[in-house]
């Protein structure tokens, strides 16, 4: 049985690399491989936890 995925606000995911909480978005339009936010619902726009573990997961690997 899979748990439910975990989603992360730009607040969150800014206090996770701690960056201003428009960096994120910078990110997305600047970064190839940054993970896209998913749209939950009008106004309500989150990142997956799992695609950016797995993003955080390729650059630790590749130096």
């Amino acid at each position: 049985m899979t748990s439910p995925e975990v989603f992360l606000s730009d607040f969150e995911l800014a206090g996770r690399y701690g960056v201003h909480r428009s960096t994120p978005w910078r990110w997305v339009k600047s970064v190839p491989d940054f993970p896209k936010p998913t749209s939950l619902s009008p106004g309500c726009t989150r990142w997956k936890l799992s695609e950016v573990e797995a993003w955080e997961a390729r650059r630790a690997s590749c130096g």
